[in-house]
């Protein structure tokens, strides 16, 4: 025996074919008339053309978001250019801002020797304390 000479036990029943005359009749089963009865019909589903009438979410306006212009300033940089009160007015006179109206806040990082008065100027935990260890006083 050879490989060609091999049959099936059983007969392949997973396709179905439908007639093309004999038992079935003319319409093989299909209905007369319409899209169902003619070779190759696709119908499209019903859930697609709901979706299709459903309105698509458009993008929601945002409010603008305000530009933030702090200004992170430390101690050291401050020190070699200014001395004795520190407010916005002598940070400007320094060029360390651009207005009057810049956001500043003074960080930690450097020494702190001498007697600095810090007005109307924010400052992290451990610049005022520095600041307060030389002798300086910091208000808001």
């Amino acid at each position: 025996m050879q490989l060609h000479q091999l049959k099936p036990k059983t007969k392949n029943k997973s396709k179905k074919r439908i007639a093309r005359g004999g038992k079935r009749g003319t319409t093989s089963g299909r209905g007369q008339k319409g899209q169902k009865s003619r070779a190759g019909h696709k119908i499209r589903p019903a859930e697609r053309d709901t979706l299709l009438k459903i309105p698509k979410l458009r993008a929601q306006k945002k409010p603008a978001l305000r530009k933030s212009n702090l200004r992170v300033l430390n101690i050291a940089d401050i020190r070699k250019k200014i001395s004795g009160v520190i407010d916005k007015k002598s940070l400007l006179e320094a060029r360390f801002i651009n207005s009057v109206d810049d956001d500043v806040k003074i960080l930690g990082k450097g020494k702190a020797d001498e007697k600095v008065q810090i007005e109307g100027v924010r400052t992290s935990k451990k610049a005022k304390e520095k600041i307060e260890k030389a002798g300086g006083s910091v208000k808001l």
